[in-house]
Order: structure tokens, then sequence, then C-alpha cells
């Protein structure tokens, strides 16, 4: 039996626009691009914590320009 896996995006991604996928799954972080969903990246919740401060620090914005 397998379990459903709640995938998330972020509400700054427009409706038909590609984008990362977020979701949790055993205590880790599933990450997965929403126009390639069957490759998944899994990593540890600290590891993802300390990317998302990295984020909301600015510290990734020179790859969205």
């Amino acid at each position: 039996m397998s379990r459903e896996i709640n995938w998330q995006k972020s509400s700054f991604s427009d409706a038909g626009e590609q984008c990362v996928e977020v979701a949790e799954l055993d205590g880790g972080i599933l990450l997965r691009e929403s126009d390639d969903p069957n490759v998944v990246t899994t990593t540890s919740r600290s590891k993802f914590a300390a990317f998302v401060a990295g984020v909301k620090a600015g510290e990734f914005d020179h790859f969205a320009r």
C-alpha cells in the first residue's frame, strides 16, 4: 500500500507555470519539478530549513534574474 504524497508549490507560481514542488514524507523533505514529476530529490528538514533561511536572506537572488 502506497501513501499519498501531498505536493505543495509556491503561491507565487502562476497556475500554468512549471515550478518546484515540495512535500513531507517520513520526516524528510521531497523536492521535484512539476514538469518532470518522476524525478524526486530527498533532503532532511534541517538542510531544507538552512536553504529556506538562505532564500529569505537573499543569498540566491542572483539565480532568479
